[in-house]
């Protein structure tokens, strides 16, 4: 058996997807940012039951209502790890069985990109299931441990949509609503508002792109809406750029965004 070498020119070909997380204050409209998206081509993963923002948006979407629900739409959104015991989520096992139920996955090659709204709701469901679990319960005493509940919530939401963002060929965003704190050193900051603190930590990590949506203040006194991609920023908001494209403001489009991010992941052949 050779090598399975995948050549720059195969892998160069390969359509690529960007991993983006959306911040922004609540009303600053996350939400209706889906109207830029083409509607025959995104999959808005509707978790808020709160689309009144994007009535008028006429494209596909779902709407799991349980922690369950949403590991089987991931699995079946994004396919199966081998790598994985067929008793453990998002294995072949558990793909297979979300096919059943679901249908050919072929329906799928329709969407490029994914619009997942929001996993600031959706910490929420993953902690109302994570109390439920034995973990969450004391083995000496059986009653609830707050600590296995949350460490199980970490756990199970990195797992999940860092399985969901190696969606081959698929542009995938997480939107989640940014909180304004006051740090133990009297200074502002700006955090994503999730359940635990380990999903807000890591989810940068695992994504191309942190995109904060913002009222940025000009000059003459009057306000706009811009995304903030620059880690380095005069405004504190979260941000990252792995494509290297992005200005430090950028217009308040996300289609135009992950266009232009995407131009970034193909690089012009040697025959080119």
């Amino acid at each position: 058996m050779a090598l399975p070498i995948i050549t720059a020119d195969q892998r160069l070909r390969e359509k690529q997807g960007v991993k983006l997380v959306l911040l922004g204050k609540s009303g600053i409209g996350k939400t209706s940012q889906l109207k830029t998206l083409p509607e025959g081509s995104t999959l808005f993963v509707d978790l808020e039951a709160g689309d009144l923002a994007v009535k008028d948006w006429h494209g596909d979407c779902v709407r799991p209502t349980t922690w369950p629900e949403f590991r089987d739409l991931v699995v079946f959104l994004a396919g199966p790890n081998p790598a994985l015991p067929a008793d453990a989520p998002f294995s072949e096992a558990h793909y297979r069985h979300v096919c059943e139920r679901y249908g050919d996955p072929a329906q799928l090659a329709k969407y490029d990109t994914y619009f997942v709204d929001s996993i600031t709701v959706l910490a929420r469901l993953a902690l109302i299931w994570a109390k439920t679990q034995p973990q969450s319960f004391s083995e000496r005493t059986g009653k609830p441990d707050t600590r296995g509940a949350y460490g199980l919530l970490g756990t199970e939401m990195l797992t999940a949509l860092t399985h969901l963002q190696h969606a081959r060929g698929k542009h995938v965003v997480f939107v989640a609503i940014l909180d304004e704190r006051i740090d133990d050193f009297n200074r502002k900051v700006f955090v994503p508002q999730i359940e635990g603190a380990k999903t807000a930590a890591e989810l940068p990590g695992i994504v191309d792109e942190v995109v904060t949506l913002a009222e940025i203040k000009a000059e003459d006194g009057s306000a706009y809406r811009a995304f903030v991609t620059h880690t380095l920023n005069p405004y504190g908001y979260p941000a990252k750029d792995r494509s290297g494209q992005l200005e430090l403001l950028e217009p308040p489009n996300l289609r135009a965004l992950i266009d232009k991010c995407a131009a970034a992941t193909r690089i012009p052949t040697s025959k080119e």
